[in-house]
C-alpha cells in the first residue's frame, strides 16, 4: 500500500473559532474516503485546507512523493495537483461543455488536450452533448461535466464536495457506481462529504466520522459499522436504535428482555446511564409472548415493513419511544405486539 495523503495534526481556526483540532487522516494511494458528520463539524473546512483555499494554523498536509504543507510552507491550491468538485458544480455557463473540461489544460500541447478532453466524454457519456452550454443540461449532466472537468488536469487527489446532493435519488445511485467505477479506472484518490450514510457504504473503501472539528473513528466502512468507538458515532451512522439499560450482579435489564454481562462488548462510562445499541436484525417477534411494545408509526418498504416501537414498562429508567423494527408481518398501528432480543455481541455505551 502506498500512502498518498497524510494529515497530522491538523488544525484550523477562522476569527479566532477552532474549525478543525488535531486532525489525522491516512489515505492511500487509489482508495476514497468518505467523510461524513453533522452540519458545522468541518468536514467542507477540512477539504478546503486539503485544497489551499483555507490557511492551516498547525500541523501538516503530506501529498506524496515529497509535497508537505505546514503553516511555514503554505503550498498555492494550483500547485497542489488537486481537483475539486463543488457542490454547485461551479460550470462556467458562457462555456461548451467541451471549454469546459478543457479550462485549466493550456499548459499541455492541443493534440492531448483533446485526446484527454475525447477520452472523458466518451466514459462519462457527455459526447453528444460536447457543444451544449450548461443551462442545456440536466443536473446529471451538468454532474458529469464537473466530473470531467476536475479529472481532465489528471490530479492525485479528487475533493467532492457533497457531489451527489443536487441529484434525484434515482440518477444519484447510478451516477455513484458510474463515478466509483471511473475513479478505480484512473487509479484516482478521492475525498468526498456527504451527509448521507447509505453513501458512502455504496461510495467508500474508508470513512472517517467528524464530531465538532475532530475526527472521531476512521477505518472501513464495515469496521466502523460493527465497531463504533462512541455513542456519537452509532448514533450519527444510524446503526440501531438506543435501550436503556439498568445493570445487576450478572445481568444488564432492558424493557425487552434480559442480556448476560459477560457477553458484553463495553464501551461505558463509570456512573453514567447506559444504552444498549440493538440493531434491526437483532430483534425478533414472539407470537406467543408477553407483549412489551406498542407499534407507534408503520412504513412501507422494499424490505418489508418498517416499524417504529415504543415500550410497555411502567419502569421510567428502561422506557424508550423508537425502537426500529423490520417485519413481514402486517400490524396495525396502536397494535401491541412482543418481542426479544437475539444473542450477538451486545454493545453498551454512554452517551
Amino acid at each position: 500500500m502506498t500512502v498518498l495523503l497524510t494529515l497530522r495534526q491538523l488544525s484550523v481556526a477562522l476569527q479566532q473559532k477552532p474549525i478543525l483540532s488535531d486532525v489525522n487522516l491516512t489515505l492511500a494511494e487509489g482508495d476514497i474516503l468518505g467523510l461524513v458528520g453533522p452540519s458545522g463539524c468541518g468536514k467542507t473546512t477540512l477539504l478546503n485546507t486539503i485544497a489551499g483555499f483555507v490557511e492551516q494554523h498547525k500541523g501538516s498536509i503530506s501529498i506524496a512523493p515529497d509535497m508537505v504543507i505546514d503553516a511555514n510552507n503554505l503550498i498555492a491550491p494550483e500547485q497542489r495537483n488537486i481537483g475539486m468538485i463543488f457542490q454547485d458544480y461551479a460550470l462556467f455557463p458562457h462555456l461548451s461543455v467541451y471549454k469546459n473540461i478543457a479550462f485549466g489544460l493550456n499548459h499541455i500541447d492541443k493534440a492531448e488536450q483533446a485526446t484527454r478532453i475525447d477520452t472523458l466524454l466518451s466514459l462519462l457519456k457527455l459526447t453528444d452533448y460536447s457543444e451544449r452550454y450548461p443551462h442545456q443540461l440536466s443536473g446529471g449532466q451538468q454532474q458529469r461535466v464537473a466530473i470531467a472537468r476536475a479529472l481532465a488536469p489528471q490530479p492525485k487527489l479528487l475533493l467532492l464536495d457533497e457531489p451527489f446532493s443536487n441529484i434525484d435519488a434515482r440518477l444519484r445511485n447510478e451516477l455513484m457506481l458510474e463515478l466509483r467505477s471511473l475513479l478505480k479506472k484512473l487509479g484516482i484518490t478521492a475525498i468526498f462529504v456527504t451527509h448521507n450514510k447509505d453513501e458512502v457504504f455504496s461510495f467508500a473503501d474508508k470513512i472517517a466520522v467528524m464530531h465538532q472539528g475532530r475526527v472521531l473513528q476512521s477505518g472501513t466502512p464495515i469496521d466502523v459499522f460493527h465497531q463504533p468507538s462512541s455513542w456519537l458515532v452509532a448514533d450519527f451512522l444510524q446503526i440501531g436504535s438506543w435501550l436503556p439499560v439498568i445493570e445487576g450482579n450478572d445481568e444488564c435489564f432492558t424493557a425487552i428482555g434480559n442480556i448476560v454481562k459477560d457477553t458484553i462488548a463495553d464501551q461505558r462510562k463509570d456512573n453514567e446511564q447506559q444504552y444498549l445499541l440493538l440493531k434491526p436484525q437483532h430483534i425478533a417477534l414472539m407470537p406467543e409472548g408477553e407483549v412489551n411494545v406498542n407499534i407507534e408509526y408503520v412504513r412501507i418498504t422494499e424490505h418489508g415493513f418498517h416499524y417504529l416501537l415504543s415500550s410497555l414498562t411502567d419502569d421510567k429508567r428502561l422506557s424508550f419511544e423508537q425502537l426500529s423494527f423490520y417485519s413481514h408481518h402486517v400490524f396495525a398501528q396502536g397494535e401491541k405486539i412482543a418481542i426479544e432480543i437475539l444473542p450477538h455481541n451486545y454493545q453498551l455505551f454512554s452517551k
